[in-house]
């Protein structure tokens, strides 16, 4: 029996069900032991003051899921024939439930206002950013997802050039080719090979099935050691 017909639903139910400690288990399980990017990428909600939050907006910000848009930025030192290099060609060329993922340049932000409300409007999943982004407040205003390192306001004009754009590209320990799964909460990111994502998502949902199931026997009087001799999860 399939889980979900087709890709909107299959990350709907991502979001809805799934956690990044149970499908990186899955994926150490499956022997891919290094698909988390490095502890500092977070939501970018979590490094704003609780006062730029709109507590009566329905939260978005704090889970993402998609395809990887993969974005390979440079640092550069001046005014550029060409400013911002492939940046806006990249944005343009956003799809539905993908999600824009960069590294490469760390002198200046790689996000701000205008980039998210072009991701939204093309109905983009998100923002990963191996790096900072800036209009803060702005930025969560939109209630669209924004993972990054930062808030810094330094201005990429003359700082960041877009290299390239769906290409390979590595963030910390992690190889990710455009098109793979990007996952993230607030406990990380992580990057899943598309073509075992069906599988590792499948194994995922029945894994957070489970740990229900043992949370609740443990609140019921099972022992810790009973229930991993019984279950093996823990």
């Amino acid at each position: 029996m399939e889980l979900w017909s087709n890709e909107e639903e299959m990350f709907e139910l991502m979001k809805e069900k799934l956690y990044t400690p149970v499908v990186g288990d899955i994926l150490d399980k499956a022997g891919y032991c290094h698909q988390f990017l490095p502890a500092n990428i977070r939501p970018l909600e979590t490094m704003a003051p609780s006062s730029f939050i709109d507590a009566t907006v329905p939260d978005k910000r704090m889970k993402i899921a998609g395809y990887a848009c993969t974005v390979l930025e440079c640092d550069v030192y001046g005014e550029q024939k060409k400013p911002f290099g492939y940046m806006t060609e990249a944005l343009d060329q956003l799809k539905p439930n993908e999600v824009y993922i960069a590294t490469g340049a760390h002198n200046s932000a790689l996000w701000g206002e205008l980039l998210t409300a072009t991701a939204r409007t093309r109905g983009a999943a998100g923002a990963v950013l191996d790096g900072y982004s800036r209009d803060t407040p702005q930025v969560l205003e939109q209630n669209f997802p924004v993972f990054c390192t930062g808030c810094w306001a330094q201005d990429s004009s003359i700082r960041s050039y877009v290299r390239e754009v769906r290409c390979p590209i590595e963030i910390g320990q992690v190889v990710i080719q455009n098109g793979d799964v990007v996952f993230g909460d607030i406990d990380g990111v992580l990057i899943i090979p598309r073509s075992i994502a069906p599988e590792i998502l499948k194994e995922a949902l029945i894994k957070a099935a489970g740990e229900k199931h043992v949370r609740k026997e443990i609140e019921n009087g099972m022992s810790a050691t009973e229930a991993f001799e019984k279950y093996g999860i823990l």
